[in-house]
């Protein structure tokens, strides 16, 4: 029973959890099957008590939501996830959703630029 209430703990910090495991992808569509399980591992693994480990869980949590409802970013993301290395030393899970969220991070900066409005004289 602990695992099973560390599962519903987990999903509090996790609110579209099941958007994004129930997400209809297109046929033959690996990446988003690969992500999806990664990020399934990753927030099922981690430890309640840790708020690094929580918050990157809601980190990762955010960035899958806008994986699925952003054409642009899921695009972006399955073409830059392929060229990611990982060294077999590290936790491989946990690099990986670090680098998701360092390319969501990267996007989020590109696409929301600031506007200013100048002032006519």
């Amino acid at each position: 029973m602990i695992i099973m209430d560390s599962n519903k703990e987990v999903l509090k910090y996790c609110p579209n959890y099941y958007n994004i495991v129930n997400f209809d992808f297109e046929d033959g569509d690996m990446i988003s099957i690969k992500l999806v399980n990664i990020y399934k591992s990753y927030i099922f693994s981690i430890n309640i008590n840790n708020s690094e480990e929580v918050e990157r869980a809601e980190e990762i949590d955010r960035v899958l939501a806008n994986y699925i409802h952003d054409y642009l970013f899921r695009s972006t993301l399955q073409k830059e996830i392929v060229t990611v290395k990982v060294k077999r030393d590290n936790n491989i899970i946990k690099s990986i959703v670090d680098v998701i969220i360092k390319i969501f991070m990267s996007y989020e900066e590109y696409t929301t630029r600031k506007i200013y409005i100048s002032k006519w004289i």
